[in-house]
């Protein structure tokens, strides 16, 4: 096994479910600018999720539609305009 290629710099990091604002504390590597103050007190880095185990219909079992900027609402304009040159033909 290859020496000194794993991260050696881990820390508490809180992860935010910003659908249902679930959140948990892991320990983690990944880089962020946003700080919360946790339950203990403790300022931790906060990193913010769309979707987590508590919001992810596998887990959930109910289909949730999940609509990261305004995406949903695109396709259905651009789709509405599609029919309405289709039927004034």
């Amino acid at each position: 096994m290859k020496k000194d290629i794993h991260p050696k710099d881990y820390r508490l990091v809180v992860f935010k479910d910003m659908s249902n604002d679930y959140s948990f504390v892991s320990k983690s590597t990944v880089k962020t600018k946003e700080t919360i103050v946790w339950e203990d007190g403790v300022e931790y880095p906060l990193v913010k999720l769309e979707i987590s185990h508590t919001s992810h219909p596998f887990y959930t079992g109910k289909m949730k539609l999940i609509d990261t900027a305004g995406r949903v609402d695109k396709f259905k304009s651009r789709y509405q305009k599609h029919l309405e040159l289709k039927n004034s033909k």
